[in-house]
């Protein structure tokens, strides 16, 4: 019997919850896969919604990935220098089938200088900022470039598990686990992202702008920190 795809998620402080249990609970749906979520401690970590979740194993012990996902958040930024979250990152991503990140995850991607070259996308918000890190930016719910996989921000992320899941397992099963969880959209509202007719400009602009104060200097560390290694 075939051992179960091991889908494992990087779980972190101040992280957006539903970057990560969204894709979470579509990934656990087949019988043959099994969902693990790791950090430095088996210790709860806070999310940015304020509750806990508690990682299943710690770094150091962490199985090898099949498919290694990175969700985004603020907390993502406190990582973009930190040598132990990108070693591990550097080093599941060697041996993983599929690499891919959800919403800002995609800055932790690129800080371990895995997205150099490559198309991806992430949040609205910071999307301008992905180039530093060499990637190319593409606007999209989600992104494929070789084994690279990117989602969009936050809910683009049950988009980005159904592609993932077509991709690990097939269509079909992608399809049933879209069936079981009723994911059919229909929002009240046209303003999901800047581009919709109800969505607010000045919103935009003024999230752009504040994001971009907030994130920018750090991305761009994190860039000139990659530009060393790899000079």
């Amino acid at each position: 019997m075939a051992a179960p795809v091991r889908f494992l998620a990087l779980v972190f402080p101040n992280v957006t919850q539903l970057d990560l249990t969204g894709p979470a609970q579509f990934f656990s749906a087949p019988a043959d896969a099994t969902v693990d979520l790791a950090w430095k401690t088996r210790d709860p970590v806070v999310t940015d919604a304020g509750f806990a979740i508690v990682p299943t194993t710690d770094l150091a012990d962490a199985p090898q990935a099949d498919v290694l996902m990175i969700p985004g958040g603020q907390g993502v930024f406190d990582l973009l220098d930190d040598p132990e979250t990108l070693d591990f990152v550097r080093r599941q991503a060697a041996g993983a089938r599929f690499v891919t990140s959800v919403c800002t995850g995609a800055f932790l991607l690129g800080a371990a200088g895995l997205l150099v070259g490559k198309r991806a996308t992430t949040h609205w918000n910071s999307h301008a900022l992905l180039g530093l890190l060499g990637a190319i930016p593409e606007q999209a719910r989600v992104v494929r470039d070789g084994n690279i996989i990117t989602g969009g921000g936050v809910t683009a992320g049950l988009d980005f598990a159904l592609t993932v899941l077509a991709e690990v397992f097939d269509e079909q099963t992608a399809r049933a686990v879209q069936l079981g969880y009723e994911y059919d959209p229909a929002p009240p509202f046209d303003a999901g992202t800047p581009s919709r007719p109800e969505a607010d400009q000045a919103q935009v602009q003024h999230t752009i702008a504040t994001r971009a104060a907030l994130r920018e200097p750090v991305v761009r560390r994190a860039a000139a920190a990659l530009a060393e290694v790899s000079a």
